[in-house]
C-alpha cells in the first residue's frame, strides 16, 4: 500500500518510541489481502506483527471501494483467503495481547469509571489511559470497597485482579 517503509524501519520507530516514552501504549491496524498481496508479503507481515508486540491491533480484509485507487488494480484476493489472513493475523495479535494483559495483574492505574457495564447489571466498567473508548477492550470492575460511593465520570485507583485476551478484571482500591 505504498506506506514507505520496511520492516527494520517499523521496528526502529517502535523501539525508539519504547525507549523515550515509559508505558507507551501502541495500536495500530492492518488490511490484508490488498491487491497483489503475495503469501511472502503476507508472512513478512505475521514476522512483524510478532516482533513489535502491539498493545492493541486490529486486521481488517480489503475491500473494494468504487473510486479509490485500488479498485482498478489487478491481483485481487479470493474473499475466502482474505479471512484466513485476517483470522491468521488476530490468532497471533490474540497471544500476543493475552501475554500482554497478564503482565499487568497486581499493577494499578487511574480508572475512568463508565458506569454500569452493556455486559451484565453486576459489574460496572471503565477505562484506563491505555483503552481508546470503543476500540480496545474494556476494564470490568467487579469490586468496589463497602465504605465507597463511586459514579461515573470519576477518576479512581484501581488493581488489575485478571486478565483476557482483550479485556481485564479490576478492583476499585
Amino acid at each position: 500500500m505504498k506506506r514507505g517503509g520496511g520492516t527494520d524501519v517499523f521496528m526502529r520507530s517502535i523501539e525508539k518510541m519504547r525507549r523515550t516514552v515509559p508505558n507507551l501504549t501502541l495500536r495500530t491496524s492492518f488490511i490484508v489481502g490488498f491487491p497483489g498481496e503475495t503469501e511472502q508479503e503476507f508472512d513478512e507481515l505475521c514476522e512483524f506483527i510478532g516482533e513489535a508486540k502491539f498493545d492493541w491491533m486490529g486486521a481488517f480484509g480489503y475491500s473494494d471501494e468504487e473510486g479509490s485507487a485500488a479498485h482498478a488494480l489487478d491481483g485481487k484476493l479470493p474473499m475466502r483467503e482474505i479471512e484466513r489472513r485476517r483470522k491468521r493475523l488476530m490468532q497471533i495479535q490474540r497471544k500476543i495481547s493475552r501475554k500482554n494483559k497478564k503482565a499487568l495483574i497486581g499493577k494499578e492505574f487511574d480508572l475512568l469509571l463508565a458506569g454500569t457495564s452493556e455486559e451484565t447489571e453486576l459489574l460496572l466498567e471503565g477505562r484506563t489511559e491505555m483503552h481508546a473508548p470503543e476500540i480496545d477492550g474494556k476494564v470490568f470492575i467487579n469490586e468496589v470497597p463497602e465504605d465507597r460511593d463511586v459514579e461515573a465520570g470519576q477518576f479512581y485507583r484501581c488493581e488489575i485482579t485478571e486478565a483476557h485476551d482483550y479485556d481485564l478484571v479490576a478492583k476499585i482500591i
